[in-house]
């Protein structure tokens, strides 16, 4: 029970919101049973007036907080992360130009290395017809992942990284754009061989001072389902494993994530990644890096 419903119900049953007899012809020890179905009426009117004041005072403090001033944040936070505990945090960096050349593929960066015990990164973009861009579970990567989405208007992109604690750390920046990304037919599917190609991996490991970088792309359309006659069609889980086969991160992506998607991870130390996908039709995807051979 939250502080406010607290007060009101206690209040609710003091003798302090009882109407004694005393003011109605009665005695001040006992109160008078004929009025009390008034005394209730009053009392629910507080309790309502109070949640009134309560939830608009939360809701201008939220509002205020948010640092993108957006009026679909509160959507967002019920849609994508259940209301759950959140907090703007400036070290989850949200790395990406002020405005989109092309709205059918913005370079994104989202950095939460500075924050411990990270559990899972979820992307979004507000305005986008279809907001969710990606979730991450960095696993034994660090958490920063790098990748190109496809944006319908200027709209605010955010990363929330969920922590151990339970808690959703929020950061994030608007990208400017001029439309369409989103309900525009991919370039590959104008490719009467676009399908020989599909699934294909190219990818190269290199070593950086404290991790191990890895950059792919698979050649996949990223169909939305948006476009008339074209239905969803898009690459929607990934994995990478070393080679004793355990898991080193997790990726689910969705629609927005842009043609042929380019994906960049930082791993351990390693000189072997298996990269293991499947798209919404079920075809896989498998491909083998290393830092002598690159993909394959």
């Amino acid at each position: 029970m939250s502080q406010v419903a607290r007060y009101v119900d206690d209040s609710c049953h003091s003798d302090r919101m009882r109407i004694g007899c005393e003011n109605l012809g009665g005695s001040r020890t006992s109160p008078c049973a004929i009025h009390m179905p008034a005394a209730r009426h009053v009392c629910a009117l507080t309790c309502l007036l109070l949640i009134a004041i309560s939830t608009t005072e939360l809701h201008a403090r939220s509002t205020a907080e948010d640092p993108l001033q957006s009026f679909v944040w509160h959507e967002m936070h019920a849609r994508l992360l259940d209301n759950a505990p959140v907090t703007f945090d400036e070290r989850v960096k949200v790395l990406l130009p002020d405005e989109a050349e092309d709205s059918m593929n913005v370079p994104v960066l989202v950095d939460a290395s500075q924050l411990d015990d990270v559990v899972r990164i979820v992307v979004f973009a507000e305005l986008n017809p279809i907001p969710k861009v990606l979730e991450f579970e960095p696993l034994q990567a660090q958490a920063r992942i790098g990748f190109r989405l496809k944006v319908q208007q200027t709209t605010p992109v955010r990363a929330a990284v969920l922590t151990g604690d339970g808690v959703w750390h929020v950061g994030g920046r608007i990208v400017g754009a001029a439309g369409g990304g989103c309900t525009a037919p991919s370039l590959g599917s104008a490719n009467p061989d676009w399908s020989s190609r599909l699934g294909e991996v190219s990818a190269r490991l290199w070593q950086k001072p404290r991790a191990t970088r890895l950059r792919l792309r698979v050649m996949h359309p990223m169909d939305t389902g948006l476009v008339d006659g074209i239905p969803a069609f898009y690459l929607e889980r990934l994995a990478l494993r070393d080679a004793q086969g355990d898991v080193l991160s997790r990726l689910k992506l969705f629609e927005p994530v842009a043609e042929n998607p380019m994906l960049t991870f930082d791993l351990p130390k390693l000189d072997r990644v298996t990269v293991e996908a499947r798209d919404n039709n079920g075809n896989p995807v498998s491909a083998r890096i290393s830092t002598a051979q690159g993909g394959r």
